[in-house]
């Protein structure tokens, strides 16, 4: 964490991260229609009505119920990884409590969908706690099938935007604040934000001599010349540090200022993606808040590199499978309302072609690949998940063992939406490269009319195809898997934070310069290193969000699982090349969401009230231990003077320097 500068490692190249094989709007949507539902747990969650739904103009009521606290309000057990029929799930458990029925119809016509009277199913038997972690399940009346795809959402909109935009805006003000320092190109700044310029000003990346960092730093970026650099990353990312540089100028708050925009969007949809996931605002802001508070994705903010881009798309990119899972469950709720049905009857169900949060979902992660190709891992693993959630569903309405064909007929239209829309999106980032002519391989179509590719495709996707072959080649190839780093880090060692990056430092300031009083020596020094008590807690939390998903059966504790390991896992194929612990900022997010989540299972329901109190002791105890620990790093995420024995203070562990 100590060290003054990277050594170069890639001469001649722009890039750090290895790929797997070449690449082939909000993070929350409108809330789904709410079963009517009163949480006590929960602020702001109120009874409601629902609308009375009758094609004949008949109004029918709703069956009013209380939703419980946020682990509990609806049946945790994933229909798709259960065997049985929809009928078979043990609806909700734990204090879900049916309004008084007198003079209050059901919304369920009552009958099933050939017409056969059927009595209503026994209430589920009582279900013991798990892991103690829970308040014990009663025995809670049949909830309806239509009730249960509405699934429970919180009704505090109000209180969960101001929650929101409150931690959004904290998030914000303490990245930008003093970002332009150091004024200096740090780390693999001394790569993208040049290339950028390059982008902004040619279409394409090109070489700089060797000078260039201190000619930037004087004012003049005209330094660079015409011929093209082999950059080893989509364009992407640093089209988007473009942005700020084209706003605010070739300098360090320039080329920062967009890894602060996208910093805080990365807070905002982690915080929209934890509420929607627990159902509760309370969640929501405690995973936004761990967030805001980790050291390493606040340095990623800072700085003018790419990965923080990326974790932005993937968490919006999630964010917005979840929602479409909502979105297609109330879809069928409302086709079973409208025709009066109380379930399928073991009809396959409508086909939902329009699936607007699949396709926002395909933009993300279409342009989380166009940042850099390991985010094909989390394409492919949500593309999966997503599929087996329409199974899900449609077994939950009571398509019965029909609800595989969804495997087909909504998996076809899924891959469309979420491969097709994301390799299109992809491919446009490369628009300003194929229009141009200078770009690095962009004249090998031409130089090689004959091959086949050249002839099918044309000189300019050919070409195209040719330096994606290159860069594969590069982050695959023997000169990447022999070369070493002093801040590699393999991928082990992430989650309990054993090696972080450094990312600049000033190192031997005399006492009397530059603010040092003595009689020490003092440092300035820029780590990125994530925040050690968050790290170890959030590492701890995904081993048991893995139990509670598996266990438990409660498919929201698997979202942040699959999301933390698909971006975490592929790198142990590439521990032969030197890896780096910041690549790691795109798996707190949603590490930070697990140990929310668990959080709330610590805190447990308002009753008994004892219970609660210790757990909302442990709880704030641990969220204070966070921001203590962040406050105590702070200086060395963010260039301060330290006296030398101040920083040897923070280095707790030898592999830290």
């Amino acid at each position: 964490m100590g060290r003054v500068t990277r050594e170069e490692t890639y001469p001649g190249t722009s890039g750090d991260g290895p790929p797997p094989a070449a690449p082939g709007g909000g993070a929350e949507g409108p809330e789904a229609p709410d079963v009517p539902a009163s949480d006590p747990a929960t602020p702001g969650a109120e009874p409601l009505d629902t609308d009375p739904v009758a094609d004949d103009g008949d109004a029918t009521a709703a069956t009013t119920v209380a939703a419980p606290y946020f682990r509990d309000e609806f049946p945790p057990r994933d229909e798709a990884s259960d065997p049985g029929s929809a009928d078979s799930d043990p609806g909700p458990p734990a204090d879900i409590t049916e309004a008084p029925t007198t003079d209050t119809p059901s919304t369920e016509a009552p009958t099933t969908g050939d017409g056969a009277d059927e009595a209503a199913p026994e209430a589920p038997a009582r279900r013991r706690p798990f892991f103690g972690l829970a308040s014990s399940y009663g025995a809670p009346p049949q909830l309806t099938t239509i009730q249960r795809l509405r699934d429970f959402h919180p009704t505090d909109r109000l209180n969960g935007w101001l929650v929101t935009l409150g931690i959004t805006a904290l998030a914000f003000v303490i990245r930008v604040w003093n970002v332009g320092y150091p004024n200096r190109l740090v780390f693999d700044e001394t790569y993208y934000p040049k290339d950028a310029w390059a982008i902004l000003t040619y279409g394409y990346e090109v070489n700089w001599p060797d000078s260039a960092n201190d000619s930037i730093i004087n004012g003049n970026a005209n330094v660079m010349s015409t011929s093209a650099e082999f950059a080893v990353h989509p364009p992407l990312g640093k089209m988007l540090i473009a942005v700020g540089e084209y706003l605010f100028g070739m300098n360090s708050f320039g080329w920062r200022i967009m890894s602060v925009v996208f910093g805080t969007i990365l807070v905002f949809a982690t915080i929209r993606l934890a509420r929607r996931l627990s159902r509760s605002t309370l969640i929501g802001g405690i995973a936004g808040l761990l967030l805001t508070l980790d050291g390493l994705a606040f340095v990623m903010s800072r700085t003018g590199l790419l990965d923080i881009f990326q974790a932005a798309f993937l968490v919006i990119g999630v964010s917005c499978a979840v929602a479409d899972r909502d979105w297609f469950r109330v879809k069928l709720a409302t086709h079973l309302e409208r025709a009066g049905l109380r379930d399928l009857g073991g009809q396959f169900g409508p086909l939902v072609w329009w699936r607007p949060w699949r396709l926002a979902a395909g933009l993300a992660f279409g342009a989380a690949c166009a940042v850099k190709w390991n985010s094909l891992y989390a394409l492919a693993a949500f593309g999966i998940l997503t599929v087996l959630w329409d199974v899900g569903a449609r077994r939950l309405a009571g398509a019965r063992m029909k609800s595989w064909w969804a495997l087909l007929a909504d998996g076809v239209p899924g891959f469309v939406y979420l491969v097709v829309v994301g390799f299109l999106t992809y491919l446009a980032t490369w628009i300003p490269w194929l229009v141009t002519s200078g770009g690095w391989d962009r004249d090998w179509g031409r130089q090689n009319p004959d091959n086949p590719l050249v002839r099918v495709l044309g000189e300019g996707f050919a070409s195209l195809i040719r330096l994606h072959q290159d860069i594969y080649a590069f982050h695959t190839g023997d000169y990447i898997n022999n070369a070493t780093h002093p801040y590699s880090a393999h991928p082990a060692l992430w989650l309990i934070m054993a090696r972080p990056t450094g990312v600049d430092a000033v190192n031997n300031i005399a006492a009397g310069t530059d603010g040092c009083e003595g009689p020490d020596t003092c440092v300035r020094v820029i780590s990125a290193a994530g925040t050690p008590v968050l790290w170890w807690m959030a590492a701890a939390a995904l081993v048991v969000c893995i139990i509670w998903w598996l266990a438990a059966r409660d498919w929201r504790f698997g979202v942040p699982v699959v999301a933390a390991l698909s971006t975490y896992l592929p790198w142990f194929m590439y521990t032969s090349r030197p890896l780096f612990f910041f690549y790691a900022v795109t798996i707190i997010p949603f590490t930070c969401i697990g140990l929310a989540m668990v959080m709330g299972l610590i805190l447990g329901d308002r009753e008994p009230k004892q219970r609660r109190r210790t757990g909302a002791i442990i709880v704030g105890v641990a969220i204070a231990l966070v921001a203590l620990n962040f406050a105590y790093i702070y200086p060395i995420l963010t260039d301060q003077l330290l006296p030398y024995s101040s920083w040897l203070a923070r280095m707790w562990f030898g592999s830290w320097v």
